[in-house]
């Protein structure tokens, strides 16, 4: 079979595991930023109970395994009660565990800010809410750009796993082609270069794009 016949064979389904693993992209990468804005803020806190729940959230998920995480919710949480579909449980626990590398990324950038500009915004007598979000947040946010568009794309990587719990994704998908043809270099090459194209082609320039907004809109262009 040569790839095109493979491709005319078997690309439908791929295809439609590459748009499960863009919905697992989007929602996980959603999840991900709110929590890592939220723990990032929280790690900036004075309170102590605050600044502790955010570092123990953040150590845990980053110092275990993704993999693991996903077994945990998956399969431990209904022990508990808590009985999450397959779907659902996949972004969530790559989710959760991007938004804990992103956390450490958020208080970076808000700690960059020169202190000038927290000096003037307390001069102008704003309050601590309406400093972060008016001044201080969208200098952090274009200096946070760019290592969230690597994040971004270590979490597109990252949902590869929730195959591993019949999650119907594109390594789903290309795993069960290799099971029923044992044709591995064009499964796996075909996986591998749709991986590349939403990576390089879609979260790549949108990221930069991004960028560019937020340099204008803080006038540095």
């Amino acid at each position: 079979m040569t790839y095109f016949e493979f491709l005319n064979t078997y690309g439908p389904q791929l295809l439609d595991g590459a748009v499960t693993t863009a919905l697992q992209t989007l929602l996980a990468a959603a999840l991900a930023i709110g929590i890592a804005v939220v723990m990032g803020l929280m790690r900036l806190s004075h309170n102590r109970f605050v600044y502790g729940a955010a570092t123990v959230y953040i150590e845990v998920f980053r110092g275990t395994s993704l993999l693991v995480q996903i077994y945990w919710i998956f399969f431990v949480l209904p022990l508990f009660g808590l009985t999450l579909e397959k779907f659902t449980a996949g972004y969530i626990a790559v989710g959760m565990n991007l938004g804990a590398y992103g956390a450490e990324l958020v208080r970076g950038g808000i700690l960059s800010v020169p202190r000038g500009q927290w000096e003037a915004a307390t001069a102008l007598s704003m309050s601590p809410a309406i400093r972060m979000r008016r001044i201080i947040f969208p200098q952090a946010l274009l200096k946070m750009l760019p290592p969230w568009g690597n994040l971004l794309i270590e979490l597109l990587k990252g949902t590869a796993l929730v195959a591993l719990i019949s999650v119907t994704d594109l390594m789903f998908v290309a795993r069960k082609i290799n099971g029923t043809t044992y044709l591995s270099a064009q499964a796996f090459g075909s996986a591998l270069i749709i991986y590349y194209v939403m990576s390089r082609s879609v979260i790549t320039p949108f990221m930069r794009w991004l960028e560019r907004v937020m340099t204008r809109k803080l006038g540095r262009a």
